[in-house]
């Protein structure tokens, strides 16, 4: 993995760790990530601009990868808030990220045709090894013995519905991105996003709750926001010089983020299980980014 995709993918994890945290303790997680779009429509506006003019934009295939990209990340930012509403972030965030970097690395051999190395391939499993000890070491045997418990909680199955959107939309935009600039492309997923969920927050919620929602937490949506760009315009970029077999799996250090988060400021425990799982991810990175 080049030691610059590398940089991209770490750096967009710390961001995108600390904006998970921030969401987790919106008043109106729905509302709050809702409001994120709408500030970055307007406040980004500027730059993608001057990078759709030095990079010019091909719609001719684009736009189909843009209308996808905006249907699927409704759903993401929708799954992720009640997520956050119905389950703790030190156990939603690593369930919602932990499926994709398992998922993505098989699609990216059998679909993309890809290839993984061998100490990529052993980085890759202990990522998701060590994803997976974080939040369930607690009770092994149950979940391995009643597969169906976790899918019996809300907030897992919105956890897991979220993970699977994030495996849809991961595959999709490393296509997209082949199109226009990461920037560019993600502020227009912004303002799809941002106008399909506009009737839907007005139905839901009303006009009431969306002005005291921006009223507390202005500051804050308006951070996240400019956070969920950068990150994520990072790892798109990370993915045109990188294979997505790596990348996908290499970004998820952002849970070692959100744990180091809820241990100092949410003063969450610290259990053995959380030292491992985050010393597994860490070493799992390690691993792929000395792959060839």
């Amino acid at each position: 993995m080049p030691g610059l995709a590398i940089a991209l993918v770490l750096i967009s994890s710390v961001g995108h760790g600390s904006w998970n945290f921030l969401l987790k303790r919106a008043r109106n997680q729905e509302i709050f990530i809702w409001l994120t779009t709408v500030t970055n429509s307007v406040l980004v506006l500027p730059a993608a601009i001057i990078f759709s003019i030095i990079y010019p934009v091909n719609l001719s295939l684009g736009w189909i990868f843009l209308l996808g990209t905006i249907l699927l990340h409704v759903l993401y930012f929708v799954f992720l808030a009640r997520t956050y509403k119905h389950s703790d972030l030190s156990a939603g965030y690593p369930t919602a990220r932990g499926t994709s970097p398992m998922l993505v690395p098989i699609i990216g051999v059998l679909v993309l045709h890809e290839s993984v190395s061998f100490i990529a391939a052993i980085g890759i499993t202990m990522v998701v090894v060590g994803i997976y000890t974080i939040y369930w070491w607690q009770n092994p045997r149950h979940i391995i013995r009643h597969p169906t418990t976790l899918l019996k909680n809300v907030g897992s199955r919105y956890a897991l519905l979220t993970g699977l959107i994030i495996t849809c939309y991961t595959i999709w935009d490393k296509h997209g991105v082949a199109y226009m600039h990461p920037i560019v492309y993600v502020y227009i997923m912004f303002v799809g996003v941002g106008i399909i969920l506009t009737p839907y927050m007005l139905r839901m919620h009303g006009a009431s709750q969306i002005k005291t929602e921006w009223a507390l937490s202005k500051n804050r949506i308006v951070t996240v926001g400019l956070l969920i760009i950068f990150s994520y315009g990072l790892v798109l970029s990370a993915m045109r010089i990188s294979q997505i077999s790596y990348v996908a799996p290499a970004r998820e250090i952002g849970i070692v983020i959100g744990v180091i988060l809820g241990i100092v400021v949410l003063k969450e425990p610290f259990p053995l299980r959380r030292i491992v799982g985050s010393s597994s991810i860490v070493l799992g990175i390690i691993a792929i980014a000395l792959s060839p």
